[in-house]
């Protein structure tokens, strides 16, 4: 499942989140701690050596973790409360197998957590602080889930328009009404996997049979630029096929369209994603 990044404002501070479609969200507790303190990793730590946040994220665990060390887990508990303890997040993630935290360093880096840990964090450090969180990422969720739909849309025109100019481009040049059905049906398969050679670099068949467990077609797993490009590439095989240029030859020539423009869209997704990087500065 794809995942997108995103910033929750609350109290002033911005916190950076992850999400997915699939609702695993994961938000920073490091942006969350900088509210109480500017020294986040000693708030985390704190927050870690409560006996109660060991019983919770061990319980968290064992819900959605089948591969979580319960022993560690009590080990762990046995110590929680007392002055020496301590529990870092590297720590807990190391000797239990954790995944509902995750720690990584450099410029970009900190401590996150799934969005259930990150929302009981919140509390501890301010239930008021919490609620603003909450309320702005939900405004977050509705955003990414008002683009998800935007996309499906985009994606359907795109593909009703350019399917239709193919295909008749392929009914007035190619087909033969007078041949029985499976024939023709034939001639629009061919001519639909000339256009997934070109672009995806194998056939329909030969995609399912390296996916066999997968739902859909080789085209559902596009992404929007390579939509963008299948959608020229059928405006571009219907303009050959109305110059009655030969198969093979058209192959050729929407592979070497297709990397071309593979090449553009992708320079362009780069710089616009770096433009928006500048206008949040």
């Amino acid at each position: 499942m794809k995942k997108v990044n995103g910033t929750i404002e609350a109290k002033g501070l911005s916190i950076r989140a992850t999400l997915s479609g699939d609702g695993i969200d994961y938000i920073s507790l490091t942006d969350i701690a900088k509210y109480k303190s500017d020294n986040p990793s000693i708030v985390i730590n704190n927050w870690m050596r409560l006996r109660n946040t060991v019983e919770y994220l061990g319980v968290w665990e064992q819900l959605h973790n089948p591969n979580f060390i319960l022993a560690q887990l009590d080990h762990f508990r046995s110590e929680a409360g007392e002055n020496s303890f301590t529990l870092p997040p590297q720590k807990w993630i190391k000797e239990t197998n954790a995944v509902g935290i995750t720690s990584k360093s450099g410029r970009n880096g900190g401590t996150y957590a799934h969005s259930d840990i990150a929302f009981k964090f919140a509390a501890w450090i301010s239930p008021e602080f919490e609620l603003y969180i909450i309320k702005d990422y939900q405004r977050l969720k509705q955003a990414e889930s008002d683009h998800l739909s935007l996309d499906w849309s985009a994606r359907r025109e795109i593909a009703k328009t350019n399917y239709r100019i193919h295909t008749d481009a392929i009914k007035e040049h190619l087909v033969d009404e007078k041949l029985p059905a499976r024939y023709i049906n034939s001639t629009y398969a061919n001519e639909a996997d000339i256009i997934n050679v070109a672009l995806f670099g194998m056939t329909a068949k030969e995609w399912r049979d390296q996916n066999p467990a997968a739902k859909g077609n080789i085209r559902d797993t596009a992404d929007l630029g390579q939509l963008i490009v299948l959608s020229n590439l059928e405006t571009l095989n219907a303009e050959f096929i109305k110059n009655s240029i030969s198969q093979s030859d058209r192959l050729q020539r929407l592979r070497e369209a297709a990397i071309s423009q593979l090449k553009s869209v992708t320079a362009a997704a780069s710089t616009e994603r770096l433009a928006q990087r500048f206008d949040k500065k």
